[in-house]
């Protein structure tokens, strides 16, 4: 029973939602944005992730006592915060999201997260590594797939009955986050309608770094089985979901890369009631823990298994923090439907952008470290725009700031950074 404490609560941050989505700057950035992801960009488009920011909304704002609630509550004031304080281009949409709740059975080894920061597992962790000699490879099984429809609905539908007539809520996709690192759900604030390729995140998981440096020379064969493996399981998860009519298409303002709205004119929006499939979805590739091998082991051992996964999709979004330009090249050889290529600080701008032009999207990440801390580092964040702007300007061009996980309780450095940004490229 939701007491009328809670229900007051939630519908008021319903009502503030509704007032910002209804603002027309929101259906500006919707264009703006889709300008970009359509390879026709006006202007560079700029957002900042302050989902998990230490602190950015406190524990003792959170007002809820029923706990599906207070995480629905931080979800709903971190976003209003965002777009009354940042200035960047967020958009904020009519409806509030929910991902299904999925089950999954294990991998046949014993994976177990070592977390460094309790009770959140999802910023600093290590793990067992279960397959600890090639001989382990042998261990993996085929998982199985469920949906958890009761719960889900349960949820949506308490969901519904306490602001729907305000702010309507939609079910639909998953958040692979959620089940990676066994916390609770985030709802329109985390990764809810992005699918996640996850390969060479998840052999790190079995292996190791020492595994995968080692193995590529010494059991070539047990990294391409594990990969096949993975491979399987990917198809299979997402088949899964697919035929048991659990898409909702993402070319909105869900997650379709790492922080990077999903809105774009080339993927099909299915109009109510009509069956959603992978090719009317962004997918998510990048392989962050094989980027110490070289470009030929990349292209040997980990590209031709993010290429067959990305032919499941409409479009691919490509990377996350890993420098991209030394096999860039092969990247567009190999996927064709990429969209979308992260340039994080370990990348060549200028050799990204010559690659880029305007045929993809150039998804810059500027570096976590220099706004982190007790203090931002004005210098270095001011060059790192700087030589994007010299870099990319004629790009189509988007700026996500992820990965900021703590800021001394200054949230003013936020929006002088987005006013700096914006200035720099004279927006």
């Amino acid at each position: 029973m939701v007491t009328q404490k809670d229900r007051g609560i939630i519908r008021e941050l319903a009502r503030q939602w509704m007032e910002f989505a209804a603002l027309p700057v929101m259906g500006e950035r919707k264009r703006v944005w889709k300008a970009v992801h359509d390879l026709k960009a006006e202007r560079p488009v700029i957002l900042f992730e302050t989902a998990w920011i230490d602190g950015y909304v406190a524990e003792a704002e959170i007002q809820c006592e029923d706990p599906f609630l207070r995480s629905v509550e931080k979800s709903m004031r971190i976003t209003l915060r965002q777009a009354r304080e940042l200035n960047d281009d967020i958009v904020i949409e009519p409806h509030f999201r929910l991902g299904w709740r999925m089950r999954f059975s294990d991998y046949g080894v014993p994976l177990e997260i070592h977390s460094a920061v309790c009770p959140d597992p999802s910023i600093a962790y290590s793990f067992n590594f279960p397959i600890a000699t090639p001989a382990d490879a042998s261990k993996l099984r085929t998982r199985s797939f469920a949906v958890d429809r009761d719960a889900s609905l349960l949820r949506a539908n308490v969901l519904q009955d306490v602001m729907g007539d305000v702010l309507p809520v939609r079910l639909g996709n998953y958040d692979p986050f959620v089940y990676e690192f066994d916390v609770g759900e985030y709802g329109d604030l985390g990764f809810t309608g992005n699918f996640f390729f996850g390969l060479t995140w998840q052999v790190y998981r079995f292996i190791g770094n020492q595994g995968l440096l080692y193995w590529v020379y010494d059991a070539p064969d047990i990294i391409h089985q594990v990969m096949e493996y993975l491979l399987a399981d990917r198809i299979a998860l997402f088949e899964f979901m697919e035929r048991e009519g659990l898409l909702a298409s993402n070319a909105d303002g869900q997650m379709a890369g790492p922080r990077s709205y999903g809105y774009v004119s080339d993927l099909p929006v299915p109009d109510p009631g009509q069956r959603v499939t992978l090719k009317d979805l962004w997918g998510w590739a990048e392989s962050q823990e094989f980027q110490s091998i070289s470009p030929a082991m990349y292209q040997e051992f980990v590209l031709p298994y993010l290429a067959k996964l990305g032919q499941k999709f409409g479009l691919v979004y490509y990377g996350c923090c890993e420098r991209v330009d030394d096999r860039l090249e092969m990247i567009i050889d190999a996927i064709p439907n990429l969209r979308s290529v992260s340039i994080s600080g370990w990348s060549d701008f200028v050799r990204a952008a010559e690659i880029i032009g305007r045929n993809y999207v150039y998804s810059r990440k500027p570096v976590p470290a220099y706004m982190s801390g007790p203090s931002p580092h004005w210098d270095r964040l001011e060059k790192d725009m700087r030589d994007t702007y010299a870099a990319a300007a004629g790009c189509n061009l988007e700026i996500l700031y992820r990965d900021v996980y703590t800021i001394n309780g200054d949230r003013t450095r936020l929006r002088q950074w987005v006013d700096m940004t914006k200035s720099i490229f004279n927006m």
